[in-house]
């Protein structure tokens, strides 16, 4: 009796056995296959806090960049319940968004993106839109001058303007961000609105202060918070705060495109609403469905060029002159080199190819002052293994550029301002691979040789004429290089004094 009750055991055990290989093949088979590929790996998460806690939401790109030296150059971290790919390193970050470009080539459009431009424009749109309005910006502004000798001639005469505001500070410390921000302003604005504006202009002004607060604004905590927890958003002041300001400037950019309606002529474009204008007269008679030359399109296109096209490119300046005060030395070969090679004319960009010093210090301050730590998130558009981990489609990536310009495989010494990194052995100026300030791949900035040039132009006019120096009383080592961390990384207001060489 006990045999068969041992028996009768056994073959319902290898039963259950039997049926459970069965119902685990079943499940096991009909999973999707990115349920059965690895993901990339990551620290440890809370319940519906992610890792959060584990990240300095303040400084996000450094945080990240700390783990990755901890879980490799595809690591994953959750905010909240959103999971995002850590892209980490220059071979990385080069091989996904260069050699990939098509899968990470996706912008991550997040409810405060959302909020702020609904979709619509260059920076924070996918799918045909994004591409329609990249192609018809990039032909605008290579119409209207971008790379071309017309669009020097304009940066240089701003650079007069530049000079002369500092000329009437006679060497006294003062703050110089909101006037090199004008400046900076202009350019594009000469290019979008056809006008240059005096820097006193309130519109100017408008345009420029708000922008730059916004854009400091949406990568700050509350956002970041936000952005995890969006139902959280009517509880979150700065949201409330940010949605304001950006609406004012929408509204102020409505009135001048209203303005430049009135008089235009679609015969003789003269700035790039311009040409949307006439494109869109053109597509409304052609009786086109779906168009996507429409009002909003036209206003948060021409709001993401006048941000990008001022931003980034003043803050890079605010840092280059602050370097330059805060190592003399370095400012002193960039000042010797310029009066040995042009002496008191125009500094052209024609000058660059014989002046490899400068031109070394220039690339430096992009790598050191890393404006755009993690460029904005990118989002795959299909799924992909990379680097043997397997990436859903729709998975939010982060391409972290810090990781990039301050990678120690690539960079002798990554964290030390050294003009040395872009000078061979020889002097002479040498382009190095992982210097990626603008990004790369489908995403690349698309005013790159715009700002290449307002850079090269705006600082060695400046250096011609000015010795920039600490306020009296404040050392070299005194003055302060921590950065305020926006969307755009900028210097933390200081003031310096801009001497006259004449």
């Amino acid at each position: 009796m006990l045999e068969d009750l041992c028996q009768s055991s056994t073959s319902v055990s290898l039963l259950v056995a039997i049926v459970g290989l069965l119902v685990f093949h079943h499940f096991y088979s009909s999973l999707s296959p990115q349920e059965t590929r690895r993901e990339p790996p990551g620290p440890t998460r809370l319940p519906l806090l992610g890792n959060l806690l584990q990240v300095d939401l303040k400084r996000l790109d450094r945080s990240l960049f700390d783990l990755s030296k901890q879980y490799g150059p595809v690591f994953t971290v959750y905010f909240g319940l959103q999971k995002v790919v850590v892209l980490a390193g220059y071979r990385t970050v080069k091989q996904a968004l260069v050699n990939h470009a098509e899968e990470f080539g996706d912008r991550e459009v997040t409810p405060s993106f959302i909020d702020v431009n609904n979709g619509h424009g260059i920076i924070l749109s996918n799918g045909n839109s994004w591409k329609e309005m990249r192609r018809f910006a990039l032909t605008a502004l290579k119409h209207f001058g971008m790379g071309k000798r017309i669009t020097e001639g304009k940066i240089i005469e701003e650079c007069h303007y530049l000079i002369e505001e500092l000329e009437q500070q006679k060497g006294k410390a003062f703050n110089n961000s909101q006037t090199i921000s004008y400046a900076a302003s202009n350019v594009i604005a000469s290019m979008v609105f056809g006008k240059r504006y005096e820097y006193g202009d309130p519109v100017l002004q408008t345009l420029v202060d708000k922008d730059h607060e916004a854009i400091h604004l949406l990568a700050t905590a509350p956002i970041l918070i936000y952005n995890t927890f969006p139902w959280m958003g009517p509880f979150i002041q700065t949201l409330a705060y940010v949605k304001r300001i950006v609406g004012e400037n929408k509204d102020l950019l409505k009135s001048i495109i209203a303005d430049l309606k009135e008089t235009l002529n679609p015969e003789m474009h003269r700035c790039f609403v311009d040409l949307f204008l006439t494109r869109k007269i053109n597509v409304e008679e052609s009786e086109i469905k779906d168009s996507h030359y429409h009002d909003e399109n036209l206003v948060s296109s021409v709001l993401d060029l006048f941000a990008a096209g001022t931003d980034t490119t003043a803050s890079t300046i605010q840092w280059c002159l602050l370097f330059m005060a805060k190592y003399p030395q370095i400012q002193d070969q960039v000042q010797e080199e310029l009066s040995r090679v042009v002496g008191s004319r125009q500094v052209l960009l024609e000058d660059r190819k014989n002046l490899p010093y400068t031109d070394a210090v220039i690339h430096e301050t992009q790598r050191m002052a890393n404006i755009s730590p993690m460029a904005f998130p990118h989002q795959t558009s299909r799924d992909i293994t990379f680097q043997g981990y397997f990436i859903k489609k729709g998975t939010t990536v982060f391409p972290l550029l810090t990781s990039v310009l301050y990678d120690e495989s690539e960079w002798e010494s990554p964290h030390t301002f050294n003009p040395s990194h872009f000078l061979d052995e020889e002097g002479k100026f040498i382009r190095r691979e992982a210097f990626l300030p603008f990004s790369a791949g489908r995403r690349v900035c698309l005013g790159e040789s715009l700002a290449k040039m307002e850079l090269f132009l705006f600082l060695t006019s400046l250096l011609q004429c000015f010795r920039f120096t600490p306020p009296p009383g404040v050392t070299e080592e005194e003055l302060d290089l921590t950065p305020v961390v926006g969307l755009a990384v900028s210097p933390t207001s200081h003031e310096l004094c801009a001497v006259s060489r004449q």
